[in-house]
């Protein structure tokens, strides 16, 4: 800056090469203003916040197949109240006329009874229990398998349990969820181990953990009904049978589990392919040996 005086009272002569910026000297007396940048602070406004990420679907959108399937059973035992079925203790000729597994007729060509016994239930505490464990592995399962996969995995599974239960002892009359259940804890199992899934290792050990206990415990409570005297009914094959053709559907699954969802999801339909054909390669094993050819 230029500062000239002659020696009278001039005022200073302020060259500001700033346009829009203060003087960096001013006259005497002059008040000095705030600099710019408090004043402009003073009438700062935040930005906005980032707009927020889509929250998680809750509700039916974030499991539509344990809807369904939980949704199918409960209307089945509706049906079966208005029929004049008992709420507690069902006969059994009433659980034969809704659908029940009975080897006997199953032989005799009966075969859909196989998937019916899946959607029918012995009472309201026999439903409940069902369904309650079908709501926790199937919220569970259901992110990991799809809906069309649970959906696939409940079918082949309760059907493998009710033809193992056929092959054992075709006499008795079975029905319930339990089967297919277990089924999909069996591909839990396999399924939580992956290294592969998008979540803490020390959650995923503990789900699975999890889902070890129940199955092991409950079939530990199974067996024990068939040899200490118990006035409630299990049949422990039908459990068994879900169980092993879930791991089994499980051990094709699991390579794929992390990979793309197309080639998960075209692993899941060769899997399902080849498991349609094992269930009628033992079902024709079955009707084969209660029906030798003479």
């Amino acid at each position: 800056m230029d500062f000239t005086n002659s020696g009278s009272a001039r005022p200073l002569s302020i060259r500001n090469d700033r346009p829009g910026a203060y003087p960096e000297i001013f006259p005497p007396g002059t008040p000095i203003p705030e600099p710019r940048y408090q004043q402009q602070a003073s009438y700062y406004q935040p930005p906005p916040p980032p707009p927020v990420a889509n929250r998680a679907r809750r509700g039916w959108a974030s499991a539509p197949a344990t809807y369904v399937l939980v949704g199918i059973n409960c209307a089945v035992f509706i049906i079966m109240l208005l029929s004049g079925v008992s709420l507690m203790d069902p006969t059994t000729g009433q659980l034969v006329l809704f659908g029940a597994d009975v080897g006997v007729y199953v032989l005799q060509g009966e075969w859909w009874r196989l998937l019916t016994a899946t959607f029918v239930h012995a009472g309201i505490i026999h439903l409940g229990l069902n369904m309650w464990c079908l709501w926790n592995l199937g919220l569970l399962g259901e992110p990991l398998l799809g809906p069309v996969g649970l959906i696939a995995v409940y079918l082949f599974t309760g059907i493998a349990g009710d033809l193992l239960s056929i092959a054992v002892h075709p006499q008795i009359v079975g029905v319930g969820a339990s089967g297919a259940i277990f089924g999909i804890a069996g591909v839990l199992i396999l399924l939580l181990k992956s290294p592969l899934l998008p979540v803490p290792q020390s959650e995923l050990k503990r789900l699975r953990q999890s889902v070890i206990y129940f199955a092991a415990l409950n079939l530990i409570i199974g067996f024990g009904t068939a040899i200490f005297p118990s006035p409630v009914k299990t049949d422990n094959m039908a459990h068994l049978g879900g169980f092993l053709s879930g791991f089994l559907i499980g051990i094709p699954l699991l390579p794929r589990i992390g990979a793309a969802r197309d080639q998960f999801v075209r692993r899941q339909w060769l899997t399902f392919a080849a498991a349609t054909l094992v269930l009628l390669l033992a079902a024709y094993w079955v009707n084969a040996f209660w029906h030798p050819q003479r």
